[in-house]
């Protein structure tokens, strides 16, 4: 079991730590929501749950919950510059379907 970070999405989140002045990492967790059922929930961590799970990926922590590790379990973040926009990508190996807009998806 793992979650994991490109180089590319390791440097952005580590770049965004030093700006803020703090954090330990970044929470990946999932939350239900969305026309397919699910929803990814990113965001910076200052303070480290004692039932939080932590991987470590090109010098990042990743931090998740058991519950959302079992939808997540192998995803790579990742992060895109594609023209104009950029942003985070989830490489999920479990979604079996994802709605149109890319916002949800089903495993």
């Amino acid at each position: 079991m793992a979650l994991t970070l490109s180089e590319s999405a390791a440097t952005h989140v580590a770049n965004f730590l030093a700006k803020r002045g703090k954090g330990l990492g970044v929470r990946l967790a999932v939350k239900t929501a969305g026309c397919s059922g699910m929803a990814y929930k990113l965001e910076f961590v200052d303070v480290e749950n004692p039932e939080d799970l932590v991987f470590e990926s090109n010098g990042v922590k990743i931090y998740t919950d058991a519950k959302s590790l079992a939808y997540i379990d192998g995803t790579e973040l990742d992060y895109t510059k594609e023209g104009l926009n950029e942003g985070f990508k989830f490489n999920n190996p479990n979604v079996k379907n994802e709605c149109g807009c890319g916002e949800s998806f089903h495993v």
